[in-house]
């Protein structure tokens, strides 16, 4: 006789809600769900297992008497139409959860090597005017105009501003699904990236499933957060007029920096058409929703013209965005590193080469699990 096991119905709608995954796509994997729910049957131990699995729920979790608070771990500064967002994916959290540990091993090492405390991480807060701010960046990343013109496309300007923020200390990883995870695609409706402010060991992470040219203006955003010190999880949105005060400043400074009002002011045609914020998009490599924010900055359209050209805008890109194919994600390897980056990618290989970090912990951090594929992600990262 086949054992079932006891459950709460309201802990499997829970689950299921929590996941995102509708009542037909439950019953279609699971023929008895409708009974379970109700509480006319019970699911066996293998057929919780795969329901776990499934729904990206913690195991135990479903032997709870009722749904834990599950609550994001870091400041969340997020806003949908101006309101706060209060209940996060498992993609969410295990996101931030592997940035977290990850962060936390960079730390130690940082302590064992002796690194120095990074003096720019915390050293500025949002009442330091943007502009100033966002000259210190530029400063530090030499990123100017002049670096501006010498990239072509937005994927090259993005990798040298990630080699550029390595270069003075920081991590970043850009990732568009959870882990390597290519069925568990990240929603950048949900969220852009996060900072993990530290004087030691400060992480961006940016969506990697936004487009390129939002995922650039994220970069800048977060790395505006941790000038600031602080940890925070965004949206990086630019239609809130009186949002919260650490999201619009971070804005500001990651708009100055990737597009200078002064050089804005001299490029502009001054005709808000689609073939105008294409145009300015290729040329400051950013999207054309930070152009149409950056022209309303300069004066040039009313609170309410930007907010009716945002949202058509907007809704064009969601449109390109879900014409866009899903390829193989191109080279596994190279892809990895972005996902993981490769400061802490050469950090994580050197120690376990010396012997302090052990080979099962570096596969787990560096998001490997055979030694061949550890091998050539090794022989890629260090090259």
């Amino acid at each position: 006789m086949v054992a079932h096991v006891q459950v709460q119905p309201a802990m499997l709608t829970w689950a299921a809600g929590r996941s995102g995954k509708d009542d037909v796509a439950l019953t279609a994997k699971f023929s008895r769900y409708p009974a379970w729910v109700t509480g006319a049957a019970e699911p066996t131990f293998k057929q919780l297992e795969s329901f776990a699995d499934y729904t990206h729920t913690p195991l135990g979790f479903l032997f709870l008497p009722e749904p834990p608070r599950e609550d994001v771990p870091i400041p969340d500064f997020r806003t949908l139409g101006n309101t706060g967002v209060t209940r996060p994916s498992p993609d969410l959290l295990e996101t931030i959860y592997d940035c977290q540990n990850r962060q936390e091993w960079y730390r130690e090492y940082a302590q064992a090597e002796g690194f120095e405390r990074l003096a720019w991480v915390g050293s500025v807060t949002v009442k330091t005017p943007p502009e100033r701010v966002a000259q210190a960046i530029i400063d530090s990343l030499g990123f100017g105009m002049d670096q501006h013109r010498k990239y072509p496309t937005r994927d090259a300007m993005r990798k040298y501003l990630i080699e550029a923020i390595e270069a003075i200390g920081g991590l970043v990883m850009i990732n568009g699904v959870v882990g390597a995870n290519t069925h568990r695609k990240l929603n950048p409706q949900e969220f852009r990236g996060f900072a993990l402010s530290d004087p030691l060991a400060p992480l961006v992470f940016v969506n990697g499933a936004d487009t390129m040219g939002a995922q650039v203006f994220t970069l800048i955003h977060e790395l505006a957060h941790l000038w600031a010190g602080e940890t925070a999880l965004s949206d990086a949105s630019m239609t809130a007029k009186n949002g919260k005060e650490q999201e619009l400043w971070a804005n500001q400074v990651a708009a100055e920096v990737l597009v200078p009002q002064l050089e804005l002011a001299k490029t502009f045609s001054g005709q808000v058409t689609q073939q105008e914020l294409e145009r300015l998009s290729g040329h400051f490599k950013v999207s054309t929703l930070v152009v149409l924010r950056r022209i309303f900055d300069l004066g040039k359209l009313t609170w309410d013209d930007y907010q009716a050209a945002y949202s058509a805008e907007h809704q064009r890109v969601l449109g390109v965005m879900a014409e866009r194919k899903t390829g193989s994600g191109g080279n596994f390897y190279n892809t990895q590193v972005v996902r993981i980056g490769k400061a802490f990618a050469r950090a994580v290989i050197s120690d376990a080469a010396e012997g302090r970090t052990l080979f099962r912990d570096a596969f787990a951090l560096l998001g490997t699990r055979r030694a061949e594929t550890y091998d050539q992600l090794a022989r890629v990262v260090m090259a």
